[in-house]
């Protein structure tokens, strides 16, 4: 279990097939739900991504994590390890490098984190200083794990829109028209 933790990212190749499994199912979900979001950002377009991994994966959603997990269990089959067939594998590698290369480093996703880092700032430095603005289910862990714990935690657990709505409530006068 410690093995699959420390190695499910980065170079290392856990030594458990537990961490195996987790460690290429994460790289798989994160592929995939990164295009989704990329692509509902705005910041590709669907013609952006490359058509030979696509042809090899499939061009939606459902299609490319199905084909991922059904090679990496046809491919596992009677091995000691967790793998994927070549096309697969370097086909998945190829759509992570583009990801990288055009989402992950450089692009218009990578210049909003500044704005990101200040929202939660400051919704953490309004909850520490309110705490009887959070929750009372929230707040109730409190006294076990402390203010800035558990905020961090009721934070953390917000979804996107829930941050901005909070944020938007918090600090944007209500009188302002939001377009």
């Amino acid at each position: 279990m410690r093995d699959g933790v420390l190695n499910h990212t980065g170079p290392n190749k856990p030594a458990t097939l537990e961490g195996q499994v987790v460690k290429i199912a994460d790289r798989i979900a994160y592929i995939n739900h990164d295009i989704d979001d990329a692509l509902r950002a705005g910041v590709l377009d669907r013609e952006d991504l490359p058509g030979s991994c696509l042809e090899i994966l499939g061009h939606r959603h459902s299609q490319r994590i199905n084909t991922m997990v059904l090679d990496l269990i046809k491919s596992s089959q009677g091995k000691s390890e967790i793998c994927m067939s070549t096309q697969v594998k370097q086909a998945m590698d190829r759509l992570r490098s583009f990801m990288f290369n055009n989402v992950y480093i450089g692009s218009e996703a990578k210049t909003e984190e500044s704005k990101a880092r200040h929202l939660v700032e400051n919704l953490y430095f309004y909850f520490l200083n309110n705490p009887n603005k959070i929750p009372g289910d929230v707040l109730s862990r409190a006294e076990q794990e402390g203010i800035p714990r558990v905020i961090v935690d009721y934070i953390a657990g917000m979804t996107d829109r829930f941050a901005v709505a909070q944020y938007k409530n918090l600090y944007i006068p209500h009188g302002f028209p939001l377009g």
